[in-house]
């Protein structure tokens, strides 16, 4: 198989070349994301590779269909940049379902324990021989109530992380698993009730804005949100807002709603144009990351193996047990049993 690999990094290069040696694929990479006036040079190549901010949406599934491309292979869980309605019946869409759940629950936790303790601003101070520690006092979490907002594999290691510190947890699933011993709540019940929130669910119609201005007025004012799962997930005007009027306490995010442009990029000798970007980089109760809640060894060695072993099914004309499609779950081949969804 013949790859384009998009908004690759050195990184990437790293894991993904020796699995794609192995299994004889030709691959190129690409510095630059996959969107409409970049789809062109997929053409010739029978999968694309890509990640969370490329866009597949359905000026780019057609012009991919239009060079040859048969595979969309994302390098990650989430796939709310994919048009599936416009890449059914045209490109297949594979993904990594799981790699590591245990790497973005203990970022989440870094986030939580950093920003209540103020380490990220106790960093800063002692590099510049400033010892004063007036201005970074946090509170105990022992004791303090965890709301989670789903409980899929990443949530449930997060809320686990949650007791051992010996915090009381609640959760929030609209597919509550009934056979374990979490405490499920109503999703304002949660706001209403929780020192920490934590997302750990997909950006969805439904999940869009979950946090809100209506959802933060609910929120008790010591409230810690830390969001490690999509950027969409928050408002982030609302949640600029609440931070202004200490409506809430702080705010940890490794994701942000408009990161496309960048996040995983060097701009420091640039002048940053989004102004809600700059205006949460300079709140002292908000600590952001770069997407990096992923980013572990044992982490890109799942995701090179497994995307590597998709493509490898394609080629082989094996079941693809990772495709997606817009019908899966109804009239989606795959629910009779047949190797791909159509």
């Amino acid at each position: 198989m013949r790859i384009a690999f998009f908004d690759s990094k050195p990184y990437d290069k790293t894991w993904m070349e020796p699995l794609a040696e192995e299994y004889s694929h030709e691959i190129k990479f690409f510095d630059y994301k996959l969107n409409a006036d970049t789809a062109v040079l997929a053409a010739g190549f029978e999968t694309v590779c890509v990640f969370v901010n490329d866009t597949v949406d359905a000026d780019v599934i057609d012009a991919l269909h239009r060079g040859g491309v048969k595979l969309i292979a994302l390098r990650c869980a989430g796939y709310n940049n994919v048009d599936f309605k416009a890449a059914y019946r045209k490109i297949h869409v594979v993904r990594v379902p799981s790699y590591s759940p245990a790497a973005v629950a203990e970022h989440a936790a870094a986030l939580m324990l950093s920003l209540n303790r103020r380490i990220h601003r106790a960093y800063v101070r002692t590099r510049d021989n400033n010892f004063s520690i007036n201005g970074l006092m946090g509170v105990d979490l022992n004791g303090k109530t965890a709301g989670i907002v789903g409980t899929g594999k990443i949530g449930r290691i997060f809320i686990d992380i949650c007791k051992g510190l010996g915090m009381k947890v609640i959760a929030y699933d609209p597919y509550p698993d009934n056979g374990t011993d979490i405490e499920y709540t109503d999703i304002n019940s949660l706001f209403e009730k929780s020192d920490i929130i934590s997302l750990h669910c997909p950006l969805t119609p439904e999940t869009r804005h979950l946090i809100n201005a209506d959802s933060l007025s609910r929120m008790r004012p010591n409230v810690l949100i830390i969001n490690t799962s999509r950027g969409g997930l928050i408002d982030t005007r609302a949640l600029i807002d609440a931070l202004r009027s200490r409506a809430v306490a702080g705010a940890g995010l490794d994701v942000y709603e408009e990161e496309e442009e960048y996040f995983f990029e060097d701009l420091s000798n640039e002048i940053l144009p989004d102004d809600e970007l700059a205006r949460l980089l300079s709140f002292p109760n908000v600590l952001i990351t770069s997407h990096q809640g992923f980013f572990t060894s044992e982490a890109m060695q799942a995701i090179a193996e497994v995307t590597m072993g998709n493509i490898r099914a394609f080629e082989r004309d094996e079941i693809l047990a990772n495709e997606i499609c817009y019908m899966c779950g109804s009239t989606c081949r795959k629910t009779a049993g047949e190797k791909r969804c159509f």
